[in-house]
């Protein structure tokens, strides 16, 4: 490289009077290697130029070329490209980015920290260096920083001999330099002698120096006696210091003495205090008073003072005993002792505290168990009580009118145990486990006792509806109490659910609207009903009883769901983590230790909560389930009534609590209504598919058109602003198409009624029905029932009427035809079949008597075939009339276009046609 930097600074950059400072080998990146170089070079003539010369060898000798030059002063920028790793890329930034690659990455280091020195010298740092190491941009030396401005400076780097050679005189120097050459006149012609005058000059300077030394020694004399007597004072010094020392250290050994006992006196102040504090924290935090020993020890809980009492003693226990001890507490004999006082007080109280809830639960269980009263003792009691004898707090009267007896009272004297509870599931829960295992216990007793008993009555109540609406007493029945249990029992079965056989209860129901059953049961059998306004009382009823059972039921599961979850505590947020926390008071607290908690927290508080209750109201979905099957029993239609009821309650109880006992049970409840709702529509479907008909009589408007008319009726009534309304449109869309395909089935075995006949007045009276209910999810099968309407009416009224001018029709056919094969219409009359003579006598055989007396005889026939019910005679015998008249104006246009000025008419005109059916129908 050294070679080829002499090769071109002789070649190149000297005959253009420029230095070259720095040499880098690089090519361009991304392209094919065609190697060049890249040099740093200033210009030795003023003011100095620094060039940036790309440098190439030429492809047809050994010789390098100038190929491009930059001026430094417009380089923007030296990218680097990586300060940490060694990169040999670099970019430099002219009026365009020019990207290099360094054959080796000290030679590019040595070019840019040359770039960097010559930017720093005559640029004034313009340039910007960018990934550059700090190692490469080092601040010049301060000597040479120091040199006065204008002064030669070196440029350090890959070529600092060569930057030291040469040195920019300042303008003094300028000035001595030309002064001598002035003075000297042949110190360009002749160098040599000029230099040596010069070392001539410098040697009598020289001379002149030392002389001047030597002249100086008498001061340099006195100078060293002068050190001679300071040396002497300041031993003189030095002595009286030693001995102010010696007089010192007595006083410093002193004071050390003093230092050490006040450090240990303070120490001694800071473990007081520190065991101090200690002491009150221990006392503060770890003293129960006597009165809050006394409240846990014998405090009563029956009072309420007393319960504030003990509520208050225990908070400040399990304070003191969540206190989190300071490392070493547990060492000391007296926190020991008062830990095991604690550890009694607890397990005393919590003892006190579950003997005497346990009471409780007993005592309230018995108080609500004592006016207990099964069913078949009230209706005796009932017909056998005397004046008197008030029973109004009796539960038997609640069942009697149907409700549930509250248990408000109950719960309002356990909630003042609230707070001891929390506390008891804080320290012991054991005995909390064990205290909400009894209170379940008892609870589920002693509602599945009442539930039982009220459903019993809603099973009476509901069964004996049709009964009381025959004018007879169900409830005076004489019957045994075993027997009506039994009865009622089998509903259930072993397991609960609805068992295969009938019971007493059931067959009563079933005996009871027998005659009912026979006329409402079914789409098919609506339509024969004569008793329909019994029927929707029935209903009705039904409608309110279950209401009422359901309204009964929702406070109920409602107000224990909220109990239980105040009670026990069972809505609080979960417990922190293990560790130190601090209560309301600023009181340090702890976690209590994992032995403490042996109960699993696998099951999260809102499970505790369903759980218990699904235990306490175990029975009443199964009652619930048995009760619906009952009223399904009874009739199929009252799953509408049921599937309404069942689905509000459904969406209120979502609405307040969607995770509620409440929801969950009724939304179970909800699938069987859901379940018996579309096997009711499944057998009307069935029944419609079974239908026979009398071959002997007319049909007529079919049973299960008209049970579907008042179907659709009751259903609005029921569902008008139901939650559930897509369930009845999907029941809509597959009974109409059942009726539809029925009405269709019917028609085709149809031997008295036309086939026409009973598609046009069915279907004429789905479509009025669809009209008058305005079924929107039915739209569809409204616009095809006027369709079929429409189209079977047309079909009749053409089959019927036939040719009621049968020659007349055959003559004008055989006119058509020889037109159709190319006759012309007015040479029609000049053909022997078809001429005028054969057209009169046609004419002469159908005179007014004989069509009058022919549409007569169809009129009868009309009216034989259509039903009362439906009132469509008038509608078809209009038909008839249109139809009439359209053949006789064909039949005139025939005559006026093949036969023109023959003059040969009809023997009766429209007018009389129109009086002819006018007073058939008034005859009649």
């Amino acid at each position: 490289m050294t070679a080829i930097k002499h090769a071109l600074q002789r070649d190149i950059f000297t005959p253009n009077d420029e230095r070259l400072l720095s040499i880098v080998n690089v090519c361009k990146a991304g392209k094919k290697k065609k190697n060049c170089f890249l040099c740093a070079t200033v210009t030795t003539e003023r003011p100095v130029q620094v060039r940036v010369v790309k440098v190439k060898k030429s492809d047809k000798g050994d010789f390098y070329k100038r190929q491009m030059a930059w001026e430094l002063r417009d380089l923007a920028e030296v990218d680097a490209k990586d300060a940490s790793k060694e990169n040999p890329e670099f970019d430099l930034h002219f009026e365009k980015v020019y990207r290099w690659v360094a054959s080796s990455t000290a030679e590019k280091n040595s070019f840019i920290s040359c770039i960097w020195k010559l930017n720093q010298r005559y640029l004034r740092k313009k340039v910007e260096f960018v990934n550059v190491s700090s190692q490469l941009l080092e601040e010049l030396p301060k000597a040479e920083e120091s040199v006065p401005s204008g002064e030669s400076q070196s440029v350090a780097g890959g070529d600092e001999d060569a930057l030291d050679d040469y040195q920019e005189l300042n303008a003094r120097e300028e000035q001595d330099i030309e002064g001598m050459m002035e003075v000297c006149e042949y110190a360009i012609s002749n160098a040599e002698a000029f230099a040596e005058k010069l070392s001539r000059e410098l040697q009598v300077l020289d001379g002149a120096n030392i002389q001047s030394i030597m002249a100086s020694e008498k001061q340099v004399n006195i100078l060293m006696q002068l050190l001679d007597e300071a040396l002497s004072e300041v031993d003189t010094i030095e002595g009286k210091l030693s001995s102010y020392e010696e007089m010192l250290q007595s006083v410093k050994e002193q004071m050390d003495q003093i230092s050490q006992s006040n450090r240990l006196i303070q120490i001694s102040n800071t473990n007081n205090g520190k065991l101090l504090d200690e002491i009150q924290f221990l006392v503060n935090y770890m003293d129960l008073s006597k009165g809050h020993i006394r409240a846990l020890q014998d405090g009563d809980l029956s009072s309420p003072k007393g319960i504030e009492a003990c509520i208050n003693a225990s908070e400040a226990l399990l304070q003191c005993m969540n206190v989190a001890l300071r490392p070493g507490h547990e060492k000391l004999m007296a926190v020991k002792q008062q830990q095991h006082l604690f550890t009694e007080l607890r397990d005393t109280f919590a003892r006190r505290l579950t003997n005497h809830l346990n009471n409780v639960f007993v005592h309230q269980f018995n108080h609500f168990s004592h006016f207990k009263m099964t069913i078949p003792q009230f209706y005796r009691s009932s017909c056998m009580s005397l004046p008197g004898h008030d029973q109004s707090s009796t539960l038997s009267q609640h069942t009697a009118e149907l409700t549930l007896p509250k248990h408000s009272p109950l719960h309002r004297d356990l909630l003042r145990y609230a707070k001891l509870m929390e506390w008891l599931k804080n320290t012991q829960r054991e005995k909390y486990d064990g205290l909400s295992r009894t209170y379940v216990d008892y609870m589920t007793r002693l509602y599945e006792r009442e539930i039982k008993d009220f459903f019993e009555v809603a099973k009476i109540k509901m069964a004996g509806t049709t009964k009381e609406g025959k004018g007879n007493k169900f409830a005076t029945l004489p019957r045994k109490e075993s027997a009506l249990k039994q009865e009622t029992e089998s509903l259930h079965g072993s397991s609960g659910k609805l068992t295969g056989s009938t019971s007493s209860l059931n067959k009563l129901a079933v005996q009871g609207s027998s005659s009912r059953r026979s006329q409402s049961s079914s789409l098919l059998d609506m339509g024969n009903m004569s008793a329909s306004d019994l029927d929707v009382a029935d209903r009705t009823k039904f409608d309110k009883i279950f209401e009422q059972v359901l309204s009964e039921l929702e406070p109920l599961c409602l107000a224990e769901q909220d109990f239980i979850s105040k009670f026990f505590k069972l809505q609080q947020h979960p417990t922190l983590a293990q560790g130190e926390v601090e209560s309301d008071g600023g009181v340090p607290s702890r976690q209590p230790p994992a032995g403490e908690h042996r109960h699993s927290m696998s099951l999260t508080e809102k499970d505790m909560v369903r759980l218990m209750m699904n235990k306490i109201f175990q029975s009443i979905e199964t009652e619930l389930n048995s009760l619906i099957a009952l009223g399904d029993k009874i009739d199929s239609f009252h799953s509408l009534y049921m599937l309404v009821k069942m689905s509000h309650h459904v969406w209120t109880a979502q609405n307040v609590d969607p995770a509620s006992y409440l929801s969950t049970t009724l939304g179970n409840v909800l699938v069987t209504v859901k379940r018996n709702f579309d096997k009711c529509i499944s057998g009307q479907i069935r029944q419609m598919e079974e239908v026979k008909i009398s071959k002997k009589s007319k049909v007529g408007i079919l049973p299960f058109v008209t049970g579907f008319e008042e179907f659709a009726e009751l259903a609005e009534t029921i569902f008008r602003n139901a939650e559930r309304r897509g369930d009845l449109d999907k029941a809509y869309v597959k009974l109409i198409r059942a009726v539809f395909m029925n009405v269709e089935k019917v028609a085709n075995e149809s031997q008295k009624t036309p086939r026409d006949v009973v598609m046009m007045e069915n279907f004429h009276h789905i479509f009025s029905t669809q009209s008058r209910l305005k079924i929107s999810c039915l739209e569809t099968e409204r616009r095809e029932a006027k369709h079929k309407y429409t189209d079977h009416l047309q079909s009749y009224v053409i089959n019927s009427l036939g040719q009621p001018l049968e020659k007349l029709n055959h003559f004008f056919e055989g006119v058509e035809a020889r037109v159709a094969q190319g006759v012309r219409e007015e040479e029609v009359s000049y053909q022997l079949a078809f001429n005028k003579q054969e057209l009169r006598k046609v004419i002469k055989e159908y005179p007014g008597k004989e069509v009058k007396k022919g549409l007569d005889n169809l009129y009868k026939k009309v009216d034989k075939h259509l039903c009362e019910e439906e009132s469509l005679l008038q509608v078809v015998w209009h038909s008839m009339q249109d139809e009439f008249i359209r053949q006789y104006k064909h039949f005139e246009g025939l005559i006026g276009r093949c036969y023109p000025g023959s003059g040969i008419t009809m023997e009766f005109t429209i007018g009389d046609m129109l009086e002819y059916f006018s007073s058939i129908a008034q005859s009649h």
